[in-house]
């Protein structure tokens, strides 16, 4: 079972962002899936809906999950070359959860950076990579 990227598709700078991750994923070990798709509900049953969508979701192939800032070390540690980056943040959860914090509570004005045509390359990406994770799965 892959780890489980849990996103908001609604947001262009976050499926950017997601893109980026899953190119760097060349092993595909990283499963997008929207917060708004019925499987992501079973995924975050015990939390409110107004939680769920507060933040991106990491969800273990053992069912551990990890929320906003707290998710970039493991999943990092993922990724070819991470774990170095994955260290630095995780030796400083307070500033990585603020930082993170900041980025989502700036993502609409943040988005407005990323051209249009990137934010349409990176969601069809995404959506290729969800939709062969629920063929495969």
């Amino acid at each position: 079972m892959p780890t489980i990227v849990l996103y908001d598709a609604e947001c262009g700078l976050c499926k950017w962002l997601l893109a980026g991750l899953l190119r760097w994923d060349r092993e595909g070990r990283l499963t997008p899936i929207a917060l708004q798709r019925p499987e992501a509900d079973g995924l975050l049953a015990d939390l409110a809906p107004d939680d769920r969508m507060a933040s991106w979701h990491l969800v273990s192939p053992g069912g551990e999950r990890h929320t906003a800032g707290a998710a970039l070390p493991p999943l990092l540690r993922l990724l070819p070359g991470g774990r170095v980056p994955a260290a630095a943040f995780a030796r400083f959860p307070g500033l990585t959860e603020r930082g993170y914090r900041w980025v989502a509570n700036h993502r609409s004005e943040l988005s407005k950076l990323v051209p249009s045509r990137a934010k349409r390359h990176a969601s069809e990406s995404v959506q290729r990579r969800e939709q062969a994770a629920s063929e495969h799965g």
